[in-house]
């Protein structure tokens, strides 16, 4: 969105050499952006200096991300960025905005799709490469004040049921960020300087969960 919504117990030996070079691809949003954050404090980097920490080689994230992107736009700016490089690790989160400018939930699915087929793709088709993350709910937001949080949970809850029952149909990993972006919800200093976009510190909580699935699964 603009102003808009929008420990591992695995030794390393066992996921990758410490002399490898991985590359990681991070797909989405103002979320994957990090709007209005230090680009290291969003969770691509974040995560990217956590897998370091754990002795793997992690190359600097690349993003195809922008503020207010639908799933239609990202669809266009993977065409439109032209890479072709395949990647160890890739990230999925889109859809805030599209349920914030009241798109065609249908259209989400199909989209969707098309982007978690793409994802896979840029995986070098390793379904276990790929990790999707649910959409944080902007309505617990101050943000959202006065604009029904409860009728935004619920639609936040039926693109989340769909992004959920397409990666389980794919065999990607799925990481819920939703519930911790609720629980937080009281917390200003979890949110950037709108009061709406995450801040560093809540990204840091989805890096912790990314790494937990990229570490089990990043063999």
């Amino acid at each position: 969105m603009e102003n808009d919504p929008n420990k591992s117990s695995h030794p390393v030996a066992d996921v990758a050499s410490a002399t490898d070079t991985l590359a990681y691809l991070a797909l989405g949003d103002s979320y994957t952006v990090g709007r209005l954050v230090p680009a290291e404090d969003s969770y691509p980097f974040q995560l990217a200096a956590k897998l370091r920490s754990k002795n793997l080689n992690v190359a600097v994230p690349t993003l195809i991300a922008q503020n207010g992107w639908r799933t239609d736009e990202l669809i266009k700016g993977i065409t439109n960025s032209g890479i072709t490089q395949k990647f160890d690790i890739v990230t999925l989160l889109i859809g805030v905005n599209n349920q914030y400018q009241g798109f065609d939930i249908a259209i989400y699915r199909s989209e969707f799709v098309q982007l978690l087929n793409t994802a896979i793709s840029f995986a070098k088709g390793n379904k276990k490469h790929v990790f999707v993350l649910s959409i944080p709910d902007w309505g617990v937001t101050p943000f959202a004040t006065g604009r029904n949080p409860g009728k935004i949970a619920g639609l936040i809850d039926q693109y989340n049921a769909i992004n959920r029952e397409e990666s389980d149909k794919a065999g990607v990993n799925y990481v819920d960020v939703t519930d911790i972006s609720r629980a937080m919800s009281d917390d200003p200093a979890f949110l950037a300087s709108d009061r709406l976009h995450p801040s560093g510190k809540m990204y840091a909580l989805w890096a912790n969960g990314l790494l937990r699935n990229v570490m089990r699964n990043l063999k």
